[in-house]
Protein backbone atom coordinates (compact mmCIF):
# COMPACT_ATOMS: atom_id res chain seq x y z
CA UNK A 1 0.00 0.00 0.00
CA UNK A 2 1.32 3.68 -0.98
CA UNK A 3 2.51 5.87 2.12
CA UNK A 4 0.46 8.48 0.32
CA UNK A 5 -2.86 6.33 1.55
CA UNK A 6 -4.82 7.80 4.76
CA UNK A 7 -4.64 4.04 6.10
CA UNK A 8 -7.18 4.81 9.59
CA UNK A 9 -8.41 1.53 11.96
CA UNK A 10 -11.87 1.84 13.41
CA UNK A 11 -12.32 -0.43 16.93
CA UNK A 12 -15.72 -0.44 18.14
CA UNK A 13 -17.37 -3.76 18.50
CA UNK A 14 -20.00 -6.01 20.31
CA UNK A 15 -23.24 -3.73 19.49
CA UNK A 16 -24.76 -1.90 16.92
CA UNK A 17 -24.18 1.31 19.53
CA UNK A 18 -20.37 1.03 19.28
CA UNK A 19 -20.41 -0.13 15.37
CA UNK A 20 -22.43 2.18 13.46
CA UNK A 21 -20.82 5.69 15.33
CA UNK A 22 -17.07 4.13 13.90
CA UNK A 23 -18.60 3.23 10.57
CA UNK A 24 -20.03 6.43 9.89
CA UNK A 25 -16.57 8.26 11.01
CA UNK A 26 -15.01 5.81 8.87
CA UNK A 27 -17.83 6.76 5.72
CA UNK A 28 -16.79 10.13 5.99
CA UNK A 29 -13.24 9.97 6.23
CA UNK A 30 -13.29 7.53 2.80
CA UNK A 31 -16.33 9.84 1.15
CA UNK A 32 -14.11 13.25 2.24
CA UNK A 33 -10.44 11.95 2.49
CA UNK A 34 -10.01 9.12 0.13
CA UNK A 35 -8.79 6.94 3.28
CA UNK A 36 -8.82 3.53 3.16
CA UNK A 37 -11.06 2.29 6.26
CA UNK A 38 -10.03 -1.30 8.13
CA UNK A 39 -12.05 -2.44 11.18
CA UNK A 40 -11.29 -4.25 13.96
CA UNK A 41 -13.88 -7.09 15.25
CA UNK A 42 -14.35 -10.28 17.11
CA UNK A 43 -16.62 -13.06 16.61
CA UNK A 44 -18.29 -12.32 20.07
CA UNK A 45 -20.28 -9.11 18.55
CA UNK A 46 -22.25 -8.15 15.68
CA UNK A 47 -19.10 -6.68 13.78
CA UNK A 48 -19.22 -10.37 11.32
CA UNK A 49 -22.84 -9.44 9.94
CA UNK A 50 -23.07 -5.21 9.83
CA UNK A 51 -19.02 -4.44 8.52
CA UNK A 52 -18.49 -6.36 5.36
CA UNK A 53 -22.25 -5.44 4.43
CA UNK A 54 -21.25 -1.63 4.18
CA UNK A 55 -18.30 -2.98 2.40
CA UNK A 56 -15.24 -2.45 5.10
CA UNK A 57 -12.41 -4.66 5.70
CA UNK A 58 -13.00 -6.76 8.96
CA UNK A 59 -10.08 -8.18 10.84
CA UNK A 60 -11.15 -10.20 13.35
CA UNK A 61 -8.92 -10.62 17.04
CA UNK A 62 -9.63 -12.16 20.19
CA UNK A 63 -12.42 -10.23 22.81
CA UNK A 64 -11.14 -8.86 25.86
CA UNK A 65 -13.68 -8.84 28.32
CA UNK A 66 -13.27 -6.95 31.67
CA UNK A 67 -14.18 -9.20 34.57
CA UNK A 68 -15.77 -7.80 37.22
CA UNK A 69 -15.61 -10.02 39.89
CA UNK A 70 -12.12 -12.04 40.93
CA UNK A 71 -11.99 -15.36 39.07
CA UNK A 72 -9.99 -17.08 36.41
CA UNK A 73 -10.97 -14.86 33.95
CA UNK A 74 -9.23 -12.01 35.91
CA UNK A 75 -5.65 -14.34 36.39
CA UNK A 76 -5.81 -15.09 32.43
CA UNK A 77 -6.54 -11.06 31.36
CA UNK A 78 -2.82 -9.92 30.98
CA UNK A 79 -2.33 -12.63 28.38
CA UNK A 80 -5.64 -12.01 26.93
CA UNK A 81 -4.92 -8.31 26.53
CA UNK A 82 -0.95 -9.10 25.51
CA UNK A 83 -2.39 -11.47 22.56
CA UNK A 84 -5.05 -9.21 21.09
CA UNK A 85 -2.19 -5.99 21.22
CA UNK A 86 -0.01 -8.02 19.30
CA UNK A 87 -2.82 -9.41 16.98
CA UNK A 88 -3.79 -5.66 16.41
CA UNK A 89 -0.45 -4.07 16.27
CA UNK A 90 0.12 -6.76 12.90
CA UNK A 91 -2.99 -5.44 11.58
CA UNK A 92 -1.81 -1.95 11.73
CA UNK A 93 1.33 -2.21 10.15
CA UNK A 94 -0.21 -4.79 7.44
CA UNK A 95 -3.02 -2.07 6.17
CA UNK A 96 -0.45 0.87 6.91
CA UNK A 97 -2.80 2.35 9.54
CA UNK A 98 -1.83 6.22 9.90
CA UNK A 99 -4.51 6.88 12.60
CA UNK A 100 -6.98 4.58 14.83
CA UNK A 101 -10.68 5.45 16.25
CA UNK A 102 -12.20 3.49 18.97
CA UNK A 103 -15.47 4.30 20.20
CA UNK A 104 -15.79 1.33 23.32
CA UNK A 105 -16.55 -2.14 23.25
CA UNK A 106 -14.02 -5.77 23.04
CA UNK A 107 -12.34 -4.56 20.47
CA UNK A 108 -10.80 -0.58 21.82
CA UNK A 109 -8.98 -1.52 24.59
CA UNK A 110 -6.17 -3.30 22.53
CA UNK A 111 -6.70 -0.83 19.48
CA UNK A 112 -5.88 1.43 21.86
CA UNK A 113 -2.76 -0.27 23.57
CA UNK A 114 -1.66 -0.64 20.21
CA UNK A 115 -1.71 2.58 18.53
CA UNK A 116 0.29 3.82 21.58
CA UNK A 117 2.97 1.32 21.72
CA UNK A 118 3.49 2.87 17.71
CA UNK A 119 3.27 5.79 18.50
CA UNK A 120 0.19 6.45 16.27
CA UNK A 121 -2.27 8.94 16.88
CA UNK A 122 -5.69 7.45 18.24
CA UNK A 123 -8.87 8.76 18.89
CA UNK A 124 -11.45 7.57 21.72
CA UNK A 125 -15.39 8.44 20.64
CA UNK A 126 -17.74 7.90 23.47
CA UNK A 127 -21.23 8.08 22.19
CA UNK A 128 -22.72 7.06 25.51
CA UNK A 129 -24.00 8.95 28.71
CA UNK A 130 -21.72 7.81 30.65
CA UNK A 131 -18.51 6.42 30.03
CA UNK A 132 -17.16 3.06 29.37
CA UNK A 133 -14.33 1.60 30.93
CA UNK A 134 -12.22 1.09 27.53
CA UNK A 135 -12.91 4.33 26.54
CA UNK A 136 -11.44 5.84 29.99
CA UNK A 137 -8.20 3.94 29.57
CA UNK A 138 -8.25 5.40 26.03
CA UNK A 139 -8.51 9.01 26.58
CA UNK A 140 -5.64 8.03 29.96
CA UNK A 141 -3.14 6.28 27.45
CA UNK A 142 -3.41 10.12 25.54
CA UNK A 143 -6.18 9.20 23.09
CA UNK A 144 -8.06 12.29 21.75
CA UNK A 145 -11.14 12.05 23.14
CA UNK A 146 -14.75 12.89 21.92
CA UNK A 147 -18.36 13.17 23.86
CA UNK A 148 -21.59 12.50 22.71
CA UNK A 149 -22.72 14.50 26.15
CA UNK A 150 -21.70 16.25 28.81
CA UNK A 151 -20.43 14.67 31.82
CA UNK A 152 -19.91 11.24 30.80
CA UNK A 153 -17.16 10.69 33.35
CA UNK A 154 -14.49 10.84 30.28
CA UNK A 155 -12.28 13.73 29.22
CA UNK A 156 -12.92 15.60 25.63
CA UNK A 157 -14.52 17.43 23.31
CA UNK A 158 -18.59 17.07 23.58
CA UNK A 159 -19.66 16.74 19.73
CA UNK A 160 -22.65 14.64 19.93
CA UNK A 161 -22.83 10.97 17.87
CA UNK A 162 -21.89 10.21 14.22
CA UNK A 163 -24.64 9.11 12.16
CA UNK A 164 -24.28 8.00 8.72
CA UNK A 165 -24.84 10.46 6.22
CA UNK A 166 -28.01 9.34 4.81
CA UNK A 167 -30.15 8.37 7.93
CA UNK A 168 -32.56 11.14 8.17
CA UNK A 169 -32.49 13.18 5.19
CA UNK A 170 -34.72 11.90 2.88
CA UNK A 171 -35.98 14.65 0.24
CA UNK A 172 -36.36 13.28 -3.14
CA UNK A 173 -38.67 10.51 -0.77
CA UNK A 174 -37.23 7.61 -2.24
CA UNK A 175 -35.99 5.82 1.05
CA UNK A 176 -39.77 5.83 2.35
CA UNK A 177 -40.79 4.61 -1.80
CA UNK A 178 -38.02 2.13 -1.02
CA UNK A 179 -39.29 0.73 2.62
CA UNK A 180 -42.73 0.64 1.27
CA UNK A 181 -41.91 -1.12 -1.31
CA UNK A 182 -39.42 -3.69 0.98
CA UNK A 183 -42.16 -3.95 3.26
CA UNK A 184 -45.90 -3.68 1.82
CA UNK A 185 -46.87 -0.76 3.69
CA UNK A 186 -49.46 1.87 2.08
CA UNK A 187 -50.38 5.12 3.08
CA UNK A 188 -54.18 4.45 4.61
CA UNK A 189 -52.48 4.06 8.42
CA UNK A 190 -49.04 5.58 9.84
CA UNK A 191 -46.52 3.31 10.21
CA UNK A 192 -45.13 2.64 13.87
CA UNK A 193 -41.53 1.33 13.75
CA UNK A 194 -40.53 -0.78 16.97
CA UNK A 195 -36.93 -2.35 17.95
CA UNK A 196 -35.28 -3.31 20.37
CA UNK A 197 -31.70 -2.39 19.24
CA UNK A 198 -29.53 -4.70 17.76
CA UNK A 199 -30.68 -7.65 19.69
CA UNK A 200 -33.86 -6.94 20.01
CA UNK A 201 -35.90 -6.46 23.53
CA UNK A 202 -37.83 -8.94 25.03
CA UNK A 203 -39.87 -6.44 27.29
CA UNK A 204 -41.04 -4.53 24.42
CA UNK A 205 -41.72 -7.86 22.27
CA UNK A 206 -44.30 -9.29 24.87
CA UNK A 207 -45.55 -5.76 25.11
CA UNK A 208 -45.84 -5.49 21.04
CA UNK A 209 -47.56 -9.01 21.15
CA UNK A 210 -50.05 -8.28 23.83
CA UNK A 211 -51.08 -4.66 22.23
CA UNK A 212 -51.42 -6.04 18.35
CA UNK A 213 -54.66 -6.62 17.78
CA UNK A 214 -55.17 -3.12 18.82
CA UNK A 215 -52.58 -1.53 17.28
CA UNK A 216 -53.52 -2.91 14.05
CA UNK A 217 -56.72 -0.80 14.10
CA UNK A 218 -54.84 2.40 14.13
CA UNK A 219 -51.59 1.64 13.03
CA UNK A 220 -49.11 -0.26 10.14
CA UNK A 221 -46.08 -2.16 12.49
CA UNK A 222 -42.51 -2.75 11.00
CA UNK A 223 -40.91 -4.63 14.51
CA UNK A 224 -37.08 -5.84 14.44
CA UNK A 225 -37.92 -8.11 17.25
CA UNK A 226 -33.68 -9.61 17.32
CA UNK A 227 -32.44 -12.14 15.85
CA UNK A 228 -32.24 -14.32 19.16
CA UNK A 229 -35.59 -13.82 20.16
CA UNK A 230 -38.19 -16.27 18.60
CA UNK A 231 -39.73 -14.93 15.52
CA UNK A 232 -43.56 -13.49 15.69
CA UNK A 233 -45.96 -14.30 13.34
CA UNK A 234 -46.20 -12.07 9.99
CA UNK A 235 -50.01 -10.56 9.62
CA UNK A 236 -51.76 -7.93 7.34
CA UNK A 237 -50.45 -4.84 8.59
CA UNK A 238 -47.85 -6.43 10.92
CA UNK A 239 -44.08 -6.66 9.50
CA UNK A 240 -41.88 -9.07 11.69
CA UNK A 241 -38.11 -8.75 10.53
CA UNK A 242 -34.80 -10.05 13.13
CA UNK A 243 -32.89 -7.25 11.91
CA UNK A 244 -33.43 -3.87 9.79
CA UNK A 245 -30.66 -3.61 7.63
CA UNK A 246 -32.06 -0.81 5.58
CA UNK A 247 -32.17 1.80 8.45
CA UNK A 248 -32.86 4.99 6.74
CA UNK A 249 -35.47 3.31 4.74
CA UNK A 250 -37.39 2.54 8.01
CA UNK A 251 -36.67 5.76 9.56
CA UNK A 252 -38.19 7.57 6.11
CA UNK A 253 -41.54 5.31 5.95
CA UNK A 254 -42.43 5.42 9.81
CA UNK A 255 -44.47 7.73 11.61
CA UNK A 256 -43.29 7.26 15.21
CA UNK A 257 -41.33 4.73 16.89
CA UNK A 258 -40.64 2.41 19.97
CA UNK A 259 -37.56 1.60 20.97
CA UNK A 260 -34.88 1.57 23.56
CA UNK A 261 -32.91 4.52 24.05
CA UNK A 262 -29.10 3.35 22.96
CA UNK A 263 -27.01 6.19 21.61
CA UNK A 264 -26.80 5.69 18.50
CA UNK A 265 -30.61 5.10 18.44
CA UNK A 266 -31.59 7.76 19.72
CA UNK A 267 -29.03 9.89 17.53
CA UNK A 268 -30.96 8.36 14.29
CA UNK A 269 -34.30 8.51 15.29
CA UNK A 270 -33.51 12.43 16.15
CA UNK A 271 -31.81 12.72 13.30
CA UNK A 272 -34.95 11.75 11.68
CA UNK A 273 -37.19 14.40 13.53
CA UNK A 274 -39.59 11.10 14.50
CA UNK A 275 -41.36 11.29 17.40
CA UNK A 276 -40.52 8.58 19.73
CA UNK A 277 -41.62 6.43 22.50
CA UNK A 278 -38.35 5.41 24.34
CA UNK A 279 -38.16 2.51 26.97
CA UNK A 280 -34.49 1.97 28.29
CA UNK A 281 -33.06 -0.66 28.99
CA UNK A 282 -33.52 -1.68 32.46
CA UNK A 283 -29.63 -2.97 33.33
CA UNK A 284 -26.48 -1.09 33.27
CA UNK A 285 -25.58 2.06 35.32
CA UNK A 286 -28.45 3.97 34.07
CA UNK A 287 -26.65 5.49 30.99
CA UNK A 288 -29.81 4.42 28.29
CA UNK A 289 -32.08 6.47 30.04
CA UNK A 290 -30.00 9.80 30.00
CA UNK A 291 -29.04 8.99 26.78
CA UNK A 292 -32.74 10.05 25.39
CA UNK A 293 -33.43 12.83 28.45
CA UNK A 294 -32.72 15.71 26.38
CA UNK A 295 -35.09 14.89 23.56
CA UNK A 296 -37.82 14.17 26.08
CA UNK A 297 -37.14 17.31 28.28
CA UNK A 298 -37.78 19.22 24.33
CA UNK A 299 -40.55 17.24 23.79
CA UNK A 300 -39.65 15.31 21.26
CA UNK A 301 -39.96 12.18 22.78
CA UNK A 302 -41.70 10.42 25.91
CA UNK A 303 -39.94 8.07 27.94
CA UNK A 304 -41.82 4.74 29.78
CA UNK A 305 -39.52 2.62 31.84
CA UNK A 306 -38.90 -1.02 31.61
CA UNK A 307 -41.29 -2.19 34.32
CA UNK A 308 -43.83 -0.05 33.54
CA UNK A 309 -44.12 -1.11 30.06
CA UNK A 310 -47.58 -3.02 29.13
CA UNK A 311 -49.39 -3.75 26.13
CA UNK A 312 -51.78 -1.23 27.63
CA UNK A 313 -50.01 1.22 27.99
CA UNK A 314 -48.14 1.03 24.88
CA UNK A 315 -51.91 0.66 22.96
CA UNK A 316 -52.24 4.09 24.80
CA UNK A 317 -49.07 6.14 24.00
CA UNK A 318 -49.20 5.06 20.54
CA UNK A 319 -52.49 5.94 19.76
CA UNK A 320 -51.86 9.68 21.98
CA UNK A 321 -49.44 10.38 19.01
CA UNK A 322 -50.94 8.59 16.12
CA UNK A 323 -54.10 10.52 16.63
CA UNK A 324 -52.91 13.89 17.44
CA UNK A 325 -51.69 15.33 14.13
CA UNK A 326 -51.01 18.96 15.66
CA UNK A 327 -49.03 17.40 18.91
CA UNK A 328 -46.76 15.15 16.53
CA UNK A 329 -45.72 17.79 14.23
CA UNK A 330 -45.10 19.85 17.85
CA UNK A 331 -42.66 16.38 18.56
CA UNK A 332 -41.47 16.56 15.35
CA UNK A 333 -40.49 20.22 15.69
CA UNK A 334 -38.93 19.87 19.19
CA UNK A 335 -36.33 16.71 17.76
CA UNK A 336 -35.38 18.19 14.49
CA UNK A 337 -34.51 21.64 17.73
CA UNK A 338 -32.39 19.51 19.52
CA UNK A 339 -30.64 17.69 16.85
CA UNK A 340 -26.93 18.08 16.02
CA UNK A 341 -24.46 19.08 13.46
CA UNK A 342 -22.88 16.52 10.75
CA UNK A 343 -20.64 15.05 13.82
CA UNK A 344 -19.04 12.40 11.27
CA UNK A 345 -17.50 15.06 9.09
CA UNK A 346 -16.15 16.87 11.64
CA UNK A 347 -14.73 14.05 13.23
CA UNK A 348 -13.07 12.43 9.70
CA UNK A 349 -11.58 16.32 9.05
CA UNK A 350 -9.75 16.25 12.66
CA UNK A 351 -8.34 13.00 11.92
CA UNK A 352 -7.55 13.96 8.19
CA UNK A 353 -5.76 17.09 9.60
CA UNK A 354 -3.96 15.56 12.07
CA UNK A 355 -2.50 12.74 10.08
CA UNK A 356 -1.65 15.63 7.55
CA UNK A 357 -0.05 17.91 10.06
CA UNK A 358 1.77 15.12 11.96
CA UNK A 359 3.33 13.75 8.30
CA UNK A 360 4.13 17.19 7.37
CA UNK A 361 6.40 17.57 10.15
CA UNK A 362 8.16 14.00 9.63
CA UNK A 363 8.89 15.15 6.30
CA UNK A 364 10.96 18.33 7.03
Amino acid sequence: MSNDVLSVVIAGGGTAGHIEPALAVGEALKTHHGARITALGTRKGLEGEIIPARGVDLRMIIPVPIPRKPSMDLVKLPFRIAKAVGQTRTVLKDVNAKAVLGTGGYVAAPAYLAAKSMGLPFYVLESNAKAGIANKLGVKLGGAGFNATHNSGMPGEVVGIPIRAELGKDEDGSAAARGRETWGFDDSKPVLLVTGGSQGAASINAAVAESLPGLLEHVQVLHAYGPKNEAPEAQDGYVPVPYISDMAAALAVADLTVCRSGAMTVAEITAASLPAIYVPLPHGNGEQALNSQHVVDAGGAILIDDAELTGQRLTEEVMKIARDEVGRQQMIAAAQDSGAGDVAKLLADRIASDVAEVEEKESK
